[in-house]
């Protein structure tokens, strides 16, 4: 019986590695396809950048996150508070189901987000009847302890090493994300995420 539990053990792994095999690479590819050629502004990898210049970039952490900060050139950044892995931070977040397009972050072809706290939204939402738990969502910036609070990894690797103030937008594979379990009928097993975030403050 024992022997039954341990291949039944191993058997349930190598479906597991098989498709993250065949499922992550396909995932990076589009993701990186998308943010040279589709975003806006289009982005280089931070490897990439030419020397002098002030292209806009993207960096890669883990497996796989991708994020982006609008105003990373940006002179003061370096003098605002940096997010540490021991770090308190308070964000505004829009959290989006990912299918390789762009974005739209306000007008009438506004793309609507599965969970945000961006009063920005919320009549939108509130129109719309739309969400987790509609009409019922908290607008107000969230605060997570990165030391002790449960982050899904690619949330928590798009928020170390950002300042204060930053706008970003952070693509992760469902490896990084939700894994792949389906998530309160919102978010299909094996989605792609994007959240896009501003640091409203680092203690």
């Amino acid at each position: 019986m024992r022997h039954l539990a341990i291949i039944a053990a191993a058997l349930l792994m190598l479906v597991a590695c098989s498709k993250e095999e065949e499922i992550l690479p396909k995932q990076q590819e589009k993701m990186v396809q998308y943010l040279k050629s589709t975003h806006q502004p289009r982005l280089v990898a931070v490897e990439d950048v030419e020397t002098g210049t002030e292209q806009p970039y993207y960096e890669q952490f883990g497996n796989t996150v991708y994020r982006y900060i609008d105003g990373a050139y940006n002179p003061d950044r370096a003098t605002r508070k940096e997010v540490t892995e021991q770090s308190i931070v308070t964000i505004t977040f829009r959290a989006y189901l990912f299918e390789f397009r762009n974005i739209v972050t306000d007008g009438s072809r506004l793309t609507m987000p599965f969970w945000t706290n961006d009063p920005l939204l919320q009549a939108s939402l509130e129109s719309e009847n739309v969400g987790l738990t509609p009409g019922g969502w908290k607008f107000e910036p969230l605060t997570i302890n990165l030391a002790t609070d449960q982050v899904i990894p690619g949330l928590r690797l798009s928020l170390i090493g950002c300042r204060e103030q930053d706008s970003v937008e952070s693509y992760m594979t469902y490896t990084m994300a939700y894994g792949d379990k389906e998530l309160m009928n919102f978010i299909p097993k094996e989605s792609p995420i994007a959240y896009f975030f501003t640091i409203d403050k680092v203690e």
